[in-house]
């Protein structure tokens, strides 16, 4: 099983994404690994093998447009960050959530923070698997707890 480096992942990109964003928490760094490990396999598969997702988190790109038409563009401060920050003067092609792994940790982080639901105050492994859960794969999503967990568990370490 080939995995990335989730020590380089967590301090070369998801830090410095966060960073950028002004949303950088330890529990905010935790979730995007733990969303990595468990969308695609800590960074194993780019793309969905049978579906549209796209990147290391897998995020679809009906996912990534709304983000950008009902979110991003309609707050002037998330707005100016992205254009500052990642050179987003306008939406860019869904495709750069493949290539672009800082860019796709901000779109990651911005999924969440759009939701009501305030992050975990913890990094303990079941409050980051209950908040990924209601808020990224949601109810009608395949993970599980066990192979989300061990997933994380495996990529971490």
């Amino acid at each position: 099983m080939s995995m990335m480096n989730c020590a380089q992942l967590r301090e070369l990109i998801v830090k410095p994404a966060l960073t950028d964003l002004m949303m950088l928490s330890d529990v905010a760094v935790e979730l995007m690994i733990f969303t990595c490990a468990t969308e695609s396999n800590g960074g194993t598969y780019l793309k969905q093998l049978n579906g549209p997702a796209l990147g290391i988190y897998q995020m679809e790109p009906a996912t990534y447009n709304d983000l950008w038409q009902n979110y991003i563009n309609n707050n002037h401060k998330l707005m100016l960050l992205m254009t500052t920050n990642f050179n987003c003067n306008r939406i860019p092609n869904e495709g750069r959530l493949v290539y672009d792994l800082r860019f796709a940790t901000a779109m990651c982080r911005l999924h969440y923070a759009r939701v009501s639901e305030a992050l975990p105050n913890t990094t303990e492994t079941d409050a980051l698997w209950n908040f990924y859960k209601a808020h990224y794969n949601t109810s009608l999503g395949a993970a599980t707890h066990d192979l989300s967990v061990q997933k994380f568990l495996a990529f971490k370490s």
